[in-house]
């Protein structure tokens, strides 16, 4: 193919995958399917492989792959991110409306028709998004800058980060051949409707939103991250803007973030002249807005608007704490202006908090699977959201310092993403002096073992000797995702264990269908039931288990890695430190917690009895091929074929592939123009080859 015929299929590529973007993460109505989707982005990836010199930054291949920084820069914001003046009462949220018509009374000029304070404003209600701040730059219609709200002057640059978001456009839709385009995107199929922009795409336009994280999103992270032993986010918010301003995009890009967009700043090139009229050109560029906003006749549908959207607050998929009125004609925006800190013409009028206020009884501890102790506020009981609070989590040490939270204390309690139950602040003017500091214990509650600390987290030593521990590991030793054995729960598991029938997850193995017989609430059929089930779990993949044996910080990933890079569990058992560092996407604390788990003799012990009770215990057979127990890493651009096919080429011979220079790689296959790990792979001494060599390797 001619260059300029490259170029032309690259662009047209580059147009088909950004409005299938929009269509699936905006719009949530996809046009193809995800096999669609994915050979042209595959499409894509082969031909900037092959011409790296056509990629450009708003490419949909270049979301993620940006290298970590060492510090965040900054961005001035062109226009100020004002903060909003907040209403908590039907009174106040009254009073900014007669406030508005004062103004207006006062100052003819922004009376329409002359009607003064009798006029009936237009105002915009929307849902108040619980996240982060960020304004988006596009110039010409490509994104080229991100910045958070920062101090409303100045916000940190996550331009990278904003980059993996999916429901950011990396370029805005044009008004020019939307609808003609549409039918040559599905074959076969009749045009889907989509929005049309108002106006042409600006040449540049400042756009504000608010990233966050979907509830079930924050809730399945919070899981992850209580089985690795790490600290738990205290609400989505939190864990928003955490996972924005991570240094590393690729940990930004593993959580779903997500946008609405709500105004813009600088526009050049257009004027709009309502708050509506920008919400709607805003969709048509292709950004996000949220579909619950709605306009307003007046105060009283903004008041009613408020009382609907406080009663769907609990069936929404993300989190808000309120509604935000802005009066719709931007000409009164203007005239009515801003104070030192907030616009005059926009209020956030919040909801009733989710917040109680109760008293500690006591605090204590609890054990996880990993051993890691968490302290729990056990208080008078509260209604919280709908929700009757008796514990509610103080995280860790640090906190209750922090918070300084003492037994006997009058505290503020709230559902922390209306998931988690936790103390917010201390109410210390309600203290009688007799209240109580508390500190974890130096020895576990349950088994009297040494606790240590590590980072911000308190472990019990004592390992399987431990019954909390014991009982933590057999949960998650027969959940879904490890040996999956159906029909035992957390209180059958408690039941077996506090009765004598099971001290470690290999006695499962060893029950018999009498002795179960012989406990409350069992009948022969269940009894049987779960007899099979527990057989059937003795055929379990290699990787699940590993995730079973709940080795800390190996989640699943992890444990199909150690799968994947071993074949065996007797060779991942045998793998000494500096060996399971050489494996990928492991890390020295990873590493230290995998070979210490298998020096532990109970452990060994442990496996042996699965071995010996019938559990099989699988491999991985390594394919065969030329390139058996080579490794392969790929720098440059390759011409006969993508990076994806090149790699797929070596695993099907039954070779790896690295993502970065070490002595374990065999092969550095330089490509054009290779970067950094060409360098250092030559500075390594390691074997670089040419693609004709490696083609030769694979007998092409």
């Amino acid at each position: 193919m001619r260059k300029s015929d490259i170029e032309q299929e690259i662009e047209k590529l580059r147009e088909e995958i950004n409005y299938h973007n929009y269509r699936y993460y905006v719009l949530d109505s996809p046009v193809i399917s995800d096999a669609e989707y994915d050979k042209l982005m595959r499409r894509l990836e082969g031909l900037e492989a092959r011409h790296p010199e056509l990629i450009t930054p708003d490419s949909p291949t270049q979301r993620i792959g940006a290298k970590p920084l060492d510090t965040f820069g900054t961005i001035t914001h062109t226009i100020p991110m004002l903060s909003l003046n907040n209403a908590f009462s039907i009174e106040e949220a009254t009073e900014f409306d007669e406030r508005i018509k004062r103004l207006l009374s006062t100052h003819p000029a922004l009376s329409p028709e002359g009607r003064g304070g009798n006029v009936m404003i237009e105002y915009v209600a929307e849902p108040k998004i619980d996240g982060l701040a960020i304004e988006l730059v596009y110039e010409d219609g490509r994104f080229t800058a991100g910045s958070t709200r920062g101090d409303g002057y100045t916000g940190e640059d996550v331009t990278q980060n904003l980059r993996t978001i999916k429901s950011i456009p990396m370029r805005l839709l044009k008004k020019q051949g939307l609808g003609t385009r549409d039918v040559g995107l599905v074959k076969n199929k009749p045009p889907a409707p989509s929005p049309q922009p108002l106006f042409s795409t600006p040449s540049r336009l400042e756009v504000r939103g608010e990233v966050f994280l979907p509830i079930k999103a924050f809730e399945k992270i919070n899981k992850e991250r209580e089985k690795a032993a790490e600290p738990l986010f205290a609400n989505p918010r939190n864990a928003a803007a955490g996972s924005l301003r991570q240094l590393d995009p690729r940990i930004t890009a593993s959580r779903p973030l997500d946008i609405f967009c709500y105004g813009v700043g600088v526009v050049e090139g257009i004027k709009f002249k309502s708050h509506w009229e920008t919400l709607e050109a805003l969709k048509g560029f292709g950004l996000k807005t949220n579909p619950l906003i709605m306009k307003c006749s007046g105060i009283k549908e903004v008041l009613a608007y408020h009382q609907d959207m406080e009663g769907k607050r609990d069936n929404l998929p993300y989190e808000v704490d309120g509604i935000v009125i802005k009066v719709n004609d931007i000409g009164l925006q203007e005239r009515l202006g801003v104070l030192t800190r907030s616009p005059r013409w926009a209020l956030a009028y919040k909801f009733k908090p989710r917040e109680e206020t109760t008293k500690i009884h006591k605090i204590e501890i609890g054990v996880g699977r990993t051993g890691a102790l968490t302290p729990v506020a056990v208080m008078e009981p509260v209604e919280v959201g709908g929700v009757t609070i008796e514990r509610a989590t103080l995280h860790n040490q640090d906190e209750i310092d922090r918070k300084d939270v003492r037994v006997g204390d009058t505290v503020v309690v709230q559902r922390a993403g209306d998931v988690i139950p936790e103390v917010v602040m201390v109410i210390k003017e309600k203290r009688s002096g007799r209240e109580k500091p508390f500190k974890i214990p130096e020895k576990c509650p349950l088994c009297n073992s040494k606790v240590e600390r590590i980072g911000a987290i308190h472990f019990c030593t004592g390992g399987l000797s431990c019954p909390a521990q014991v009982k933590e590991t057999i949960k998650h030793f027969v959940s879904k995702r490890a040996m999956d054995i159906d029909g035992l729960g957390d209180k059958h598991i408690e039941q077996f264990f506090d009765d004598g029938l099971i001290k470690d997850v290999a006695d499962l193995y060893y029950l018999k269908k009498d002795d179960i017989l012989t406990l409350e609430r069992w009948a022969e059929k269940s009894a049987e039931n779960l007899m099979d089930a527990i057989e059937k779990s003795k055929h379990p993949t290699l990787p699940r288990l590993i995730y079973a044996l709940g080795i800390r910080q190996v989640g699943e990933h992890i444990a199909h890695v150690l799968a994947e890079e071993f074949g065996t569990l007797e060779a991942t058992m045998k793998a000494d430190k500096e060996r399971l560092l050489s494996v990928r996407d492991i890390g020295p604390e990873t590493a230290e917690s995998i070979y210490d788990f298998f020096q532990e003799p109970h452990n060994i012990k442990v496996i042996e009895k699965l071995n010996k009770a019938g559990v099989v215990f699988p491999q991985i057979k390594k394919a065969a091929g030329k390139l058996a127990g080579k490794t392969f890493l790929f720098t440059g651009a390759l011409e006969s074929f993508s990076r994806d096919e090149a790699k797929e080429l070596v695993e099907k011979q039954g070779g790896k592939t690295g993502a970065a220079a070490s002595k374990n790689v065999d092969y550095v296959v330089a490509g054009a123009e290779p970067g950094s790990k060409y360098e250092r792979a030559r500075k390594m001494g390691l074997h670089v080859i040419t693609e004709e060599e490696f083609k030769r390797l694979l007998g092409l």
